[in-house]
């Protein structure tokens, strides 16, 4: 008999993030995709503001709130919090100042997933991608 390809995302998690939703409406604008999308890109500017700060920018400089951006992708819109220093000198790469669409964002956070990575993949796979 064959065995259960085990899933790149837990069971456990997925139904964690379904608890209390309706299956049905996750793909529905709006609904849980939607806010995993958001979560991630996120997360990438909050990482990605951490190694600016901890690099030779961090002499006087520090986090200074967040900035509203509605960003389109290829699956609809979506409006992110976008970190500020106090200098204004951070220069997201992931989604650049000024910059309103991200298209192709579904498809890169599906293969990084789907190829099951590790940390360290996932961060040369970032890097790839945005230099």
């Amino acid at each position: 008999m064959a065995r259960r390809k085990e899933p790149s995302i837990p069971d456990t998690l997925l139904d964690q993030l379904l608890s209390g939703a309706d299956p049905k409406t996750a793909f529905d604008p709006g609904g849980l995709l939607d806010g995993l999308r958001k979560a991630l890109a996120e997360r990438a500017l909050n990482a990605e503001m951490d190694h600016y700060l901890a690099g030779e920018n961090a002499a006087g400089n520090g986090r200074n709130g967040y900035g509203k951006k509605t960003v389109t992708t290829d699956s609809g819109k979506f409006e992110l919090a976008v970190l500020r220093d106090r200098q204004s000198s951070f220069a997201p790469q992931i989604i650049a100042k000024y910059q309103r669409r991200f298209p192709g964002f579904d498809e890169k956070v599906i293969s990084m997933y789907a190829r099951g990575m590790s940390n360290r993949e996932i961060v040369g796979h970032l890097h790839d991608l945005y230099g």
